[in-house]
Formats: C-alpha cells, sequence, structure tokens
C-alpha cells in the first residue's frame, strides 16, 4: 500500500512545480487534476503538450498518478448538463490513457444543481436513480474503450451514500471496470469514535475486492471535516482491515493544506 496525495493540495498550473511539491511533502502517488496543468478540471480538450507535461513531471519527481479527477454531476436535474459531463469525461478518460493512469473518479451526483457534493432531498428518489444509472453506463462504454476503470465514492450528499449503494451499482452496471472508491470520513455525517470504526468495518468487509483506492479525510464528531488522524475515524483499524481485504492499492489523503501535507504523509506511512 503506497500513500499519497491530492495534487490539488498544492498551488500551481505547471504539473512540474505541483508533481515536486508532492515528492517534497513525502508522497510517492497522487490522484492528480488536469487544473495542475493549467487546464479546467473537465476540459473540452487535452493538449498534446499538457500530456506530455504532465509525464515528464511524473517520471522526473517519481511520483506516481493513480488515479485522475473526472468529476461530474451525474444527477443533474437538466439532461443537457449532464450531456455535456458526459462529454468531457470522455477527454478525461482519454486523457488518462494516454498518460496510463488506470482509474477515472466520479462523482455519482446529486439533484442539487448548483454543488455536485450537495445534498437534495429528491436524492432518494428512483428517478434519480435511473439517471445516474444510464449516466453510468455510458461512461463504462469509454472507460472499457480505453481500458481505464472508474472509481465511485460513497458520499453522503451524493446518490452512492453507502457501501451497500456501491455494491448495488456494480451489480446494476455488470463492469469489471466499476470500481470503489473507499473513503471512511464519507461514509457518515455525525458518530462518536465506536460508532465510526463499526461503520468503517463494515464498509470494508462490503466492498473487499472492489476497492480501486482508499482515501484518508477525517471528521470530529460534530461532522466537521478534519485532517487524517485527528477525528474519529480510527485510521490503524481502518489500515488494518483493508490489508486484511486483500487491498493493496494507494491510501490518498486530502482536505488537508499544503503544510500539513508532510505531517499527514508521515502519519499515514506509519500505519502502511
Amino acid at each position: 500500500m503506497q500513500v499519497g496525495v491530492f495534487a490539488k493540495t498544492f498551488p500551481g498550473s505547471e504539473p512540474a512545480g505541483v508533481l515536486a511539491a508532492v515528492r517534497d511533502a513525502g508522497f510517492a502517488v497522487t490522484q492528480f487534476n488536469l487544473a495542475c496543468a493549467g487546464l479546467p478540471s473537465m476540459p473540452d480538450a487535452v493538449p498534446d503538450d499538457a500530456v506530455n507535461a504532465i509525464a515528464a513531471a511524473s517520471n522526473a519527481f517519481g511520483v506516481a498518478l493513480v488515479a485522475l479527477s473526472g468529476t461530474y454531476n451525474m444527477a443533474h436535474p437538466d439532461r443537457a448538463v449532464r450531456d455535456d459531463g458526459l462529454r468531457r469525461l470522455g477527454v478525461v478518460i482519454e486523457a488518462a490513457a494516454s498518460l496510463s493512469v488506470p482509474l477515472v473518479t466520479l462523482c455519482t451526483g446529486t439533484r442539487n444543481a448548483d454543488d455536485q457534493w450537495a445534498y437534495h432531498p429528491d436524492n432518494a428518489d428512483p428517478e434519480a436513480w435511473a439517471d445516474m444509472g444510464g449516466e453510468m453506463e455510458k461512461a463504462l462504454g469509454l472507460a472499457e474503450r480505453h481500458a481505464v476503470d472508474l472509481g465511485i465514492e460513497p458520499e453522503q450528499a451524493n446518490i452512492v451514500t453507502s457501501a451497500a449503494d456501491a455494491m448495488r451499482l456494480i451489480a446494476e452496471m455488470g463492469s469489471k471496470r466499476l470500481r470503489v472508491v473507499l473513503d471512511p470520513a464519507n461514509l457518515f455525517e455525525q458518530a462518536n469514535a465506536a460508532q465510526a470504526r463499526a461503520i468503517v468495518a463494515a464498509a470494508v468487509e462490503r466492498t473487499a475486492g472492489h476497492v480501486a483506492m482508499a482515501h484518508a479525510k477525517d471528521r470530529f464528531a460534530d461532522g466537521r471535516f478534519a485532517i487524517a488522524g485527528s477525528g474519529v475515524v480510527d485510521f490503524p483499524d481502518f489500515v488494518t482491515r483493508l490489508k486484511a481485504s486483500g487491498f493493496d492499492g494507494s491510501l490518498v489523503t486530502h482536505g488537508l493544506s499544503a503544510e500539513e501535507a508532510p505531517r499527514v504523509a508521515r502519519f499515514l506511512k506509519g500505519l502502511v
């Protein structure tokens, strides 16, 4: 298991500067975002010179690109918005294939039209699930064409809120290209340490064999997000359970500042 960080943790729009900062903070791998190459996160196109610059920086600084962010609102109430997002996702998937990045991360979406990470009461409606599922089928067609996996993350504000939801979607899609990104802090909103440990343990067990990447973010008991190791998530237990499940992918942290990154790197490397 390797420890990584979101590339967007560090300022800059040049891949060399960003990936140098990733390395210097103590991380071997990163979840990259095209904004770190001076592009929109979901661009209309990725020029060849941008692909070449990202690949050169990855090689020069010894930082492997284990995932590429490709999030758009897969359950947006406006189909035209979903269509545009899918088109842009195709661009990101093609860029991932060109860079030999194995995983593109997704957002299963929300009926909230203003923020893809914000809850909406209509998220529980069967029509919301159906719209998201239709998007996922199309996205998987693109992923299979380019031999890239897609990662869905259970997230309280989105359509897929739990490990059970994630496994339901994987079963419905019937594609080995659909994988899970497991972030323990996104599996609950408020919990004490014992409750959080039980929720996370059950999710690891439920998704065993389907997790492509784990995230390392934390929460305080009152629901506020925190950097890994400072909240109620039992990270030693989480890592132990991931290993026992056979997971050997990357543990990637986010939700922290560039200044906090070296300390979190040391904490996580001490666990893995």
